[in-house]
């Protein structure tokens, strides 16, 4: 098991915490985590981009000019797509981009960006993060006595009204529970924020 300095919210050490090898120390599978995080991104798609093709555009009905004499390519529609107003060769329609993944595929996925964060020394463990009141500069100043990162996800095993809304309005930080973080998300953030508690509820969900 690897063991992780705990810091406080003062960014001092408060002592270590053992991460399971099964979760935070396995060899991360490269093509998991970009198989999800690809489904992920597919899953956030709206499709709801539309464009007419030139059965669906206005006008065609008549030669728009002769076919000899004018000097210009012969054209028999104004809706061909050559023509400015036509329609759109293989116009996109709205769709649902949406497909799954397997479960087991997910879970090597999180095991493997989770092991990633440890190897690369990317993971805070705190060993508690409460607010007396959403305070965004007081989050701003944990941040810096952490040395998080520029963009940094927080974890917490349960909902925190005061930390959400702390960290609502700062550039670059996201919160997420255990039951709702995502690769992607991991991925995507410098610093992986998570408190003892979350720690401890990863471990017995994830195991």
């Amino acid at each position: 098991m690897a063991k992780v300095t705990m810091l406080n919210m003062a960014g001092k050490e408060a002592g270590t915490i053992e991460l399971k090898d099964e979760i935070f120390g396995i060899e991360p599978n490269a093509d998991a985590v970009h198989a999800v995080v690809v489904n992920y991104l597919a899953n956030q798609r709206q499709g709801t981009q539309s464009a007419k093709t030139r059965a669906e555009v206005r006008g065609g009905g008549r030669k728009p000019f002769r076919q000899k004499g004018t000097g210009r390519h012969r054209q028999g529609s104004s809706t061909d797509p050559s023509q400015v107003g036509g329609g759109i060769v293989f116009a996109p329609k709205p769709r649902d981009y949406r497909y799954s993944v397997p479960k087991k595929l997910k879970r090597l996925a999180l095991k493997s960006a989770l092991s990633a964060k440890v190897a690369d020394k990317e993971i805070i463990v705190l060993d508690e993060l409460k607010l007396d009141a959403p305070k965004t500069k007081e989050m701003v100043n944990i941040l810096s006595n952490v040395k998080a990162g520029k963009k940094a996800l927080i974890v917490t095993a349960e909902k925190d009204e005061n930390i959400v809304k702390s960290a609502a309005n700062i550039p670059g930080v996201r919160t997420a529970l255990v039951g709702t973080m995502n690769v992607y998300e991991i991925v995507n953030h410098n610093s992986f924020i998570v408190t003892k508690e979350a720690v401890e509820k990863i471990q017995e969900v994830y195991l």
